[in-house]
């Protein structure tokens, strides 16, 4: 990872150089402008536009209203409200919701978290999920236990949890997700960690691979996220069709062409006022290793 790309990651997280940016003239404009590529909108009815046009091109889609890090368990309230109002407005169709644990207060309020978690999946029509997002590793435990004691509530079939490749502890993690019944989403891992996770590149690479195989051997839900085409292509021919899932913006094409191939696609669609540190991300997750 270059110091650029690590220099990007953490203005990504930083409260002060989002108020820097947008505070300039014209700051929070040209970000938007860059933005709105990987944001359906700053509004409910622009998220459920996108959403819309994204089922017309017959892909899947799981929907994220921004935000994080919440430590007042009022405000986590009306996420969860918010989230409840969103599932109600979204098109028939394959989609799905989508979120972090801390939006809804868990360094705070775990127990009332997983009471939050709970009312959104149980509101889902048959057929849908709510993907609980990975957050950092110092959060993996607290995420990882919501989300299994609100499966354990018998909404395990509402339910979809997300397992990082880059994270050492991740092969253990495995098990308890699957046996619980919940729908897996494997990604690489996005997050500076400071231990217990393989660089960036060839290792976890390589982890991504051998966490692909072992879920495809278990039978249960998954799927990959990844817009890396060599990672993709050499499961799907290792152990068959398999979801494939992108953010929304990035590599649209590859989506069509895997849709035409019969291969299950879905976008991640984010939306909402806060929009500005998840750009940061996107940039720079664009910069590479």
């Amino acid at each position: 990872m270059t110091v650029d790309r690590a220099l990007l990651f953490r203005l990504a997280t930083s409260r002060r150089w989002e108020q820097l940016v947008t505070a300039a003239p014209g700051g929070e404009a040209r970000a938007w402008r860059a933005a709105s590529r990987y944001v359906a909108g700053r509004t409910r009815p622009e998220a459920v536009q996108a959403t819309a046009g994204l089922l017309a091109q017959g892909h899947g889609v799981s929907v994220d209203l921004f935000g994080e890090l919440v430590d007042d368990p009022a405000e986590a309230d009306r996420v969860r409200d918010d989230y409840l109002e969103l599932a109600a407005e979204l098109p028939a169709g394959d989609v799905w919701l989508s979120i972090d644990l801390s939006h809804l207060a868990l360094d705070v309020d775990p127990a009332g978290a997983a009471d939050r978690l709970a009312a959104v999946a149980a509101a889902l029509p048959p057929g849908r999920r709510l993907q609980v997002g990975a957050e950092d590793a110092g959060r993996t435990d607290a995420v990882q236990g919501c989300l299994l004691e609100v499966a354990g509530r018998g909404l395990a079939h509402r339910l979809a949890g997300t397992l990082q490749a880059n994270l050492r502890r991740t092969p253990d993690d495995l098990p308890a997700l699957t046996a619980a019944g919940v729908h897996v989403r494997l990604v690489k891992g996005a997050y500076l960690e400071a231990a217990g996770a393989y660089p960036h590149g060839e290792p976890t690479d390589l982890a991504f691979l051998r966490l692909g195989a072992r879920l495809a051997e278990t039978g249960a839900p998954w799927s990959m996220a990844t817009h890396d085409g060599r990672l993709r292509e050499a499961l799907l021919m290792a152990v068959g069709t398999v979801p494939v899932e992108h953010l929304f913006g990035v590599r649209p094409e590859v989506l069509d062409e895997l849709r035409d191939r019969g291969v299950p696609t879905r976008v991640y669609l984010p939306y909402g006022p806060a929009w500005f540190r998840y750009w940061m991300r996107r940039v720079a997750e664009s910069r590479g290793a």
